[in-house]
């Protein structure tokens, strides 16, 4: 299932409980990130995957949005239900929603 930018951010401006996760690796967060998403890396994810929940809503996101679908799939396959990945990623958050962001 994927999530794009615009209803992300209606999920988050309407005060949606849900987890955001950013699997990019720190240097590309210090560059650009969503203010409310937790920083998780891909390189370290099956270590984390550990402190989420299988019923948890969860919606995940890189650069453009390829890490994030193999994260999803991994998810998926470990038995999570309810996971979103963002469409095109931070990537296109910044094009479509958010001008000032920077991009790489």
């Amino acid at each position: 299932m994927k999530i794009s930018p615009s209803e992300l951010k209606a999920r988050l401006d309407r005060g949606d409980k849900f987890r955001l996760i950013d699997v990019r690796e720190p240097d590309e967060w210090a560059i650009a990130r969503l203010t409310s998403a937790e920083l998780m890396p891909m390189s370290q994810f099956q270590q984390h995957a550990e402190e989420l929940d299988t019923t948890e809503d969860i919606v995940v996101y890189c650069h453009h949005g390829v890490r994030s679908g193999r994260v999803q799939d991994f998810l998926k396959a470990k038995g999570f239900t309810d996971v979103k990945n963002l469409t095109g990623g931070i990537d296109a958050w910044a094009a479509q929603l958010d001008p000032a962001m920077k991009r790489y």
